[in-house]
């Protein structure tokens, strides 16, 4: 392989940038001795080296950049005499890595006779001299930049179906190569240097492809050491500490324009980031071909996940409708409507609300039924097996693109290098072994214990409890200021406002806890990360194991407490008339509406799911990426005014990805759509539409990510993958949670388990006429706490003796008058019984989904099988083969040392070269 590194200058007031392009060794699997070359780039862009993508040469292709920042001396002496040198020497290489910009030295430099001294910028130069000199070493060929302008199968019956179904998709199929369907698949083993001879090395540039060859490179980055200055990790390290301000693989090329050679950024771009191909599938082996495994498999999981979303919108829709339909039928919501049963409740607030007609409640009853209708249990219940069908869909998914990937023997290849430690890792190792050699102690095997890490786990562990604090803390708040709105609208003169408290307060509280959630989202994942750091996590699997779990857990936290309130806690501690529960002893508990809190819970669920989709997946992926752009351009364009003057030259490609976005990881794409998946499930019995939203949400999603990886980031390092890692762990446990909180809600927040009881306990008509005055209890007014009454008893222009709430409670004539009745415990035990059996039946079922689908399909288990046998029979005839040529040669020997002695041949050692190479036909099998 090659790797090209180009160095590159950018200029600005009393700093440039530098870039450096990383080829690949000329000779794979060996370091050629002469293969190391530095050359220099001259001022104009060369058409041969295509801008940036190749070394000047224009058959090197780049790999590789690293930038850095380069405080130019003012002296002007200094600074010729560097442009001067041409020595070829290996040690006049270090002079020509810091060449200024020829022509671009301002007056001001010019008149200075002696440059100050700058230690800083001193050690940064030693540590690139010796890193850059460690991996030339290592094989990798380096172009330094020094003079830029400025950057402004199957048979029968089975084949014709999927014949039938490919002609029926082929209009939504992307125009890809990567995309048709293969009937067969090339033999594959990982390439190493022992077994080089079995692979076809015809065309040594193409043999791997450019994510490939940036890997590799990106490896020896990462494994090169830099010891100057008690420095001892690699790019990563030297990225930390400024030695370097970046370091990226290329894009292929511009994705845009006219005349731009076709490339896979193209057709990524043609056929995969752009909304007007949404209803096409995903190019997905092309992605992983440009991006890597692991993002690969990123996109594939959303476009599965997407997939599945289809049938539980409709069934959702089935739903909502059936509610519609019999809206007008439902006896509840029409008793409550009646005004001729003149129910008179009791008052929401003390002294300022009076009492009010149940009939006033009409419009939220009837609106309650769309989501309180026995049609979502079996939502509940048909969601719960969705999530359960999802994964293992997506299990079996991924294991068809691990076959396909060549990703079905990666776990040996993960075990060699998983354990590699990460820079700051090995910078605190380093300061505890010099700590110990201070003190003159043993310092083999240094490590960190828990000792070492104990005051970031404390701090770990007060950090979440306080941010989950806070969390609870403004819940509390918007909790207060719902009560006191309420009371404080209460008092208002307009009829119009009194009669739409409810609603007013509701929507007002959503939006500010709508607003919080986006803020404290923010934040939480820079604390989140922060913490993860303080830990010194040995490797980077493990440093993004805990920052994931640190950032799901504030995060979830932050999302579902709102929503988690309104469903469980509003108006279950609520207290009676003449006994209320206050906060603050001012504040009296919130109360649920007549036709239960669900529709509230309705309501809440769909502001926040539908404005952190748009607001925060939507609008901030769109809007940040492309303001930071901005900003940069801004800030270069203000550095170099000079630009304006300069003839327009064609930019090179590395230029161009420098002011793209950097990578920052898929963390945050994962977490939004796992969040996302929990509103789908956990409280999905009162929004049955949230998998229509979400569907929405994801169709536009896909193509903004896209379009974002292609055209707004840098180019992320390739990693291999052969799962989703964590995230399928925190998929499952939401799904199992799911099932409990949709017992819960169906039992406790909905009207199911009431009626349930009033019409096979207490109807005595086998109908639900009664319902509501069943689960309404009597209060006599005279039993009002002193200074609590309504100060307009007669605002209904009557005198109200008794008054009804929503309880079940003995009346004020009974002999334990206001406890708590029978029916209380009847409905109590009803919903425990139903939480139980409705939990352990879904749970049933969905482990027997689980059980009933395979995660691996029998055809990828067959063919899996077939190429393991393929290759121990290729192995077994290279071995054949060499040990047929050592009986050959020792043949020979003996024949020739036959007539001068009768002694035993000696048998000739193998070459280092190895053995001879197999049959041509070795170089790829075919399955």
């Amino acid at each position: 392989m090659r790797v090209d590194e180009k160095y590159s200058t950018l200029p600005a007031e009393d700093r440039s940038v530098h870039i450096i392009n990383i080829c690949a060794i000329e000779d794979i699997g060996y370091l050629p001795s002469e293969g190391t070359l530095l050359n220099s780039l001259s001022v104009d862009p060369d058409a041969e080296c295509k801008y940036g993508l190749y070394f000047r040469d224009g058959k090197r292709k780049v790999d590789y950049i690293l930038v850095y920042h380069h405080k130019r001396p003012s002296g002007s002496r200094t600074l010729a005499r560097r442009v001067q040198h041409h020595d070829t020497a290996p040690g006049a290489r270090s002079l020509k890595q810091d060449h200024p910009l020829p022509g671009k030295v301002g007056p001001v430099e010019v008149s200075s006779p002696e440059p100050p001294m700058d230690y800083h910028e001193d050690d940064k130069r030693f540590r690139r001299e010796e890193y850059e000199g460690n991996l030339l070493e290592a094989g990798l060929e380096l172009e330094h930049d020094e003079d830029m302008y400025h950057i402004n199968e199957t048979r029968g019956l089975l084949k014709k179906i999927n014949s039938v179904l490919q002609k029926i998709t082929d209009p939504i199929q992307p125009r890809v190569a990567e995309h048709r369907p293969q009937t067969t698949k090339r033999l594959s083993y990982p390439f190493s240097r022992e077994k080089q001879h079995l692979f076809d090395l015809s065309d040594k540039d193409s043999f791997f492809d450019s994510k490939t060859r940036s890997t590799i490179v990106y490896e020896i980055l990462k494994r090169t050491t830099c010891t100057k200055a008690k420095y001892s990790m690699g790019i990563t390290s030297l990225l930390a500490n400024g030695v370097y301000s970046a370091a990226y693989p290329l894009h292929d090329g511009d994705y845009d324009g006219e005349n731009v050679e076709f490339n896979d950024r193209k057709l990524l771009h043609e056929e995969w980031a752009r909304y007007g191909v949404f209803y096409k599938y995903q190019p997905i082996d092309l992605v992983r071909k440009y991006f890597g495994e692991k993002i690969g498999l990123y996109f594939a999981w959303l476009g599965v996940y997407t997939q599945m979303l289809i049938p539980a919108s409709i069934v959702g829709i089935i739903v909502f409708l059936y509610g519609c339909a019999t809206m007008d039928e439902n006896i509840p919501s029409m008793e409550m409507c009646d005004q001729r049963h003149n129910i008179t409740m009791c008052p929401l607030c003390d002294k300022t609300c009076s009492y009010w007609k149940m009939s006033s409640a009409c419009a939220t009853a009837r609106a309650s039924h769309l989501f309180d209708n026995p049609a979502t249990v079996f939502f509940s219940i048909f969601m719960a097996l969705w999530a359960a069908t999802f994964m293992e869909h997506w299990k079996r998914k991924q294991m068809r693109l691990n076959y396909r990937w060549d990703l079905t023997g990666f776990e040996e290849e993960e075990e060699a290098v998983k354990d590699h430690p990460r820079a700051e890792y090995e910078a605190r190792v380093l300061e505890k072994s010099l700590r110990k050699e201070s003190k003159n102690k043993e310092t083999d095997k240094v490590k960190l214990t828990w000792r070492d890490r104990f005051p970031a786990y404390f701090t770990n562990l007060v950090s979440i409890v306080f941010m989950i604090a806070v969390t609870f803390a403004i819940v509390l708040g918007v909790i207060i200021y719902r009560i006191s709105t309420a009371a404080a609208l209460a008092m208002n003169s307009s009829p119009s406002v009194r009669s739409n408290i409810r609603v007013t307060v509701t929507a007002t509280a959503v939006i500010i806890n709508l607003v919080v959630i986006i803020l404290l989202d923010e934040v939480y994942g820079c604390i989140a990360r922060w913490l993860t750091k303080i830990e010194v996590p040995k490797t980077e699997k493990s440093f993004e194991e805990r920052l994931i779990f640190k950032a799901f857990l504030l995060k979830f936290v932050n999302s579902y407490t709102p929503i988690f309130y309104v469903a469980f806690f509003k108006g279950r501690f609520v207290g009676r008339p003449g006994d209320y529960v206050y906060i603050f002893r001012s504040f009296r508990m919130e109360e649920c509406a007549p036709g239960g809190c669900l529709m509230e819970l309705c309501i809440q669920l769909s502001i926040i799911m539908l404005g952190k989709q748009l607001i925060q997946n939507n609008l901030f992926e769109i809007g940040i990426p492309k303001m930071k752009k901005f900003i940069r351009y801004l800030k270069l364009k203000r550095q170099s005014p000079s630009d304006r003057e300069e003839p327009v030259k064609k930019k090179q490609r590395y230029e161009v990805d420098y002011t793209l976005e950097p990578f920052a990881g898929l963390a945050p794409e994962y977490m939004e759509m796992i969040i996302q998946f929990g509103f789908v499930t956990l409280f999905v019995a009162s929004f049955p539409l949230a998998p229509l939203f979400a569907l929405l949400n994801n169709i536009i999603e896909i193509r903004l990510d896209a379009k974002k990886f292609v055209t707004e980031l840098r180019r992320p390092v390739a990693v291999r993958a052969k799962d989703i890692g964590i995230w399928y762990n925190i998929l499952r446990g939401v799904g199992k949670l799911a099932v409990i909180i949709n017992a819960f809600v169906i039992s406790f927040t909905s009207d199911f388990i009431p009626r349930l009881v009033y019409l096979y306990m207490y109807s005595q008509n086998g109908t639900m006429h009664g319902f509501v005055n069943h689960t309404l209890s009597s209060f006599n007014v005279s039993d009002f706490q002193n200074g609590t009454a309504p100060n307009d008893p007669l605002d209904l222009g009557y005198e109200v003796q008794i008054c009804r709430y929503k309880d079940y409670r003995e009346p004020p004539w009974s002999e334990h008058k206001y406890d708590i009745s029978k029916d209380f415990w009847a409905v109590l035990a009803a919903r425990l019984a139903f939480v139980i059996v409705f939990q352990n039946l879904v749970m049933f079922m969905s482990d027997f989904v689980d059980w009933v689908i395979p995660d691996i399909p029998k055809d990828i288990s067959q063919q899996i099988h077939k190429e393991k046998v393929l290759m121990v029979e290729l192995f077994m005839r290279e071995e054949q083969g060499k040990q047929q040529l050592l009986d050959t040669w020792m043949e020979k020997g003996h024949k020739k040392e036959e007539p001068c002695s009768n002694h035993k041949p000696r048998a000739i050692p193998d070459s280092p070269g190895g053995g001879p190479a197999p049959s041509p036909g070795y170089h790829g099998g075919v399955l």
